[in-house]
C-alpha cells in the first residue's frame, strides 16, 4: 500500500509540472530564434547548422515540441512550428518571450534556491546591472494597458511637465511624448546601460530628456504635473516609503497627478502567481515585499494626496496602476 501511494504521489507531480514544459520549450524556442528558424519546413540539420546548435540537444527539444504541439511533422524529416499565436513572437518585436526569459532566468532560480536561502538566512543581492535590460524590456509589455490612464492626465492637463522615476528605456515617455508633443517629458534612470539605451531611442524627440540619476539624489527644477513612477516601489526599503511619498508630492505642481504602476501583495485567495512573485522579491537584500492596497492608501493619505483609484494592469501578475491627485 506504501509503494503505490508514493507512485501516486509521484505521478501526481509529474502532472502537475507538465504545463512547465511549454514554459521551457518556449522560452528556448525564443531565446535561440528557433521558432523563426522552423516557420518553414526544415530539418533539424540544416536549423543546426545555420544557428551554430548542439545537433542532439535540437533533437531533442524538437521531440518535446512534437509531443506538446509547438511543432509538427512536414515530411521528408522535416519539421515546422505549429500554432505560432502560442508561442512568442521573435526578438525585437516586443515579445512577450521577454517575460519568458525573466521567469525562467530570474525567478524560477531564485525561487529554487529557496531551501538554501530558508537553511542559511541569508539573501541574493539583485544584479541591477546585469539583469536592468531584460526588467526594462519586460516593462514595457505593461505599457499598452497602463498608458491610456496616464493619458487621460495629460489630456486634462493640456501640457505642462512630466517626469518618469526609474524610466527604463523611456517606453513610457516615447509613446506619450509622441501623442502629446506640447508636454515637456523628463526621465531620470539609475542604470548607465538602460540611461544610454533609453537616450538613443528618444533621440528624435524634442520634448524629451532622459537624465542617469539616483532617485534620492535628485530633485525638479520646476513643479511636475504628472510624476510617473513605474515598477519602483520594491526597490525601496519599507521604512522609507512613507519619507519616499512625502517627497514625490512635495515636487508636485497644485493639482498635480503621482501615477504608479507597480505588484500588489496578494493574500490567501489571490492567484498563486502573484504570491510566489512576494516570495521572489523577499529573497534578494536590496529588493523588498511589494506593498498591500491598505499601506498605497495610507502613504497617499499621509503625503497629502487624495487616491483617484486602483486599476488593473495584469491580474496574474499582481501588476495595478495607482493614481493620486495632489490636495490642494
Amino acid at each position: 500500500m506504501i509503494d503505490v501511494m508514493k507512485m501516486f504521489k509521484a505521478r501526481m507531480y509529474m502532472k502537475r509540472n507538465e504545463p512547465f514544459l511549454y514554459s521551457w520549450h518556449a522560452y528556448v524556442g525564443y531565446e535561440l530564434d528557433l521558432f523563426k528558424a522552423f516557420e518553414r519546413p526544415m530539418t533539424q540539420f540544416d536549423v543546426a547548422d545555420a544557428l551554430e546548435l548542439d545537433e542532439a540537444l535540437l533533437e531533442q527539444w524538437v521531440r518535446v515540441g512534437l509531443s506538446i504541439g509547438h511543432l509538427k511533422e512536414a515530411g521528408r524529416k522535416r519539421f515546422k512550428t505549429a500554432n505560432a499565436w502560442k508561442l512568442p513572437k521573435p526578438k525585437g518585436q516586443n515579445s512577450s518571450g521577454v517575460l519568458l526569459k525573466e521567469m525562467m532566468e530570474l525567478h524560477i532560480p531564485t525561487l529554487l534556491s529557496y531551501p538554501e536561502l530558508m537553511r542559511e538566512g541569508k539573501r541574493r543581492h539583485f544584479d541591477e546591472e546585469k539583469h536592468a535590460p531584460t526588467v526594462a524590456e519586460t516593462s514595457r509589455l505593461l505599457e499598452v494597458l497602463a498608458l491610456p490612464k496616464m493619458s487621460r492626465v495629460l489630456k486634462e492637463k493640456k501640457g505642462g511637465l512630466v517626469l518618469d522615476i526609474g524610466c527604463g528605456e523611456a517606453g513610457y515617455i516615447k509613446k506619450l511624448a509622441e501623442r502629446f508633443p506640447k508636454t515637456q517629458f523628463q526621465g531620470i534612470e539609475i542604470s548607465p546601460t538602460v540611461t544610454e539605451t533609453a537616450k538613443n531611442l528618444t533621440a528624435d524627440l524634442a520634448n524629451v530628456e532622459i537624465k542617469n540619476a539616483d532617485l534620492w539624489d535628485y530633485k525638479p527644477e520646476q513643479p511636475v504635473d504628472l510624476l510617473m513612477m513605474n515598477n519602483v516601489i520594491h526597490y525601496i526599503d519599507l521604512e522609507k516609503r512613507q519619507q519616499l511619498y512625502t517627497e514625490l508630492a512635495s515636487w508636485l505642481n497644485k493639482d498635480g497627478v503621482l501615477s504608479i504602476v507597480t505588484p500588489i501583495a496578494g493574500s490567501s485567495d489571490s492567484p498563486a502567481f502573484v504570491n510566489a512573485f512576494n516570495s521572489f522579491f523577499s529573497s534578494f537584500d536590496n529588493l523588498f515585499r511589494l506593498p498591500t492596497t491598505e499601506e498605497l492608501a495610507e502613504w497617499g493619505s499621509e503625503a497629502g494626496l487624495t487616491m483617484l483609484g486602483i486599476h488593473t494592469v495584469i491580474k496574474e501578475g499582481s501588476w495595478y496602476i495607482v493614481q493620486y491627485q495632489k490636495e490642494a
